[in-house]
């Protein structure tokens, strides 16, 4: 039998909301028993994609920034939306060190960061459009899941 669930999250834009979001996902995950280590991967990658629709996809501006999330059996399936103005190459974006924005110090590790952290990422932009970011990590990957018949 899958176990399987969803939960859908819109916020405003805003860099106060970063935090917000990487909590929500955070205690979203927790049915899945994850180790401290898998909490804060997940937090990391997610706020560095909510940074990128904030920062890039919307230049400072308020619009929405729509996450949804589904565990089916022991992986978090993670999408992070926004509007924006989209990526005119993703190839290009996702190269460690690559940044539209170095006047405001932007490392350009943002797609690297996601990538180290979660087992798969795809990125999905169309220019004036906006950007789709869809990543997903199993939890107790190499973890001995203890029941009643290991002891």
């Amino acid at each position: 039998m899958d176990h399987t669930n969803e939960m859908q999250l819109i916020f405003d834009s805003r860099s106060s909301n970063e935090s917000f979001a990487r909590v929500t996902v955070a205690a979203f995950m927790t049915s899945l028993n994850p180790t401290v280590e898998e909490v804060s991967d997940v937090k990391t990658a997610v706020s560095e994609a909510v940074t990128n629709a904030i920062i890039h996809g919307y230049e400072g501006e308020v619009h929405n920034i729509c996450i949804r999330c589904r565990t089916k059996e022991q992986t978090l399936f993670v999408e992070i939306e926004d509007f924006g103005k989209g990526i005119e190459d993703v190839e290009k974006a996702m190269e460690p060190l690559f940044t539209t924005k170095a006047e405001a110090e932007r490392s350009g590790m943002g797609f690297s960061f996601m990538e180290a952290f979660m087992d798969s990422l795809e990125v999905e932009s169309t220019p004036g459009k906006g950007t789709l970011v869809k990543m997903s990590k199993i939890i107790g990957k190499g973890r001995k899941i203890w029941t009643t018949q290991s002891i």
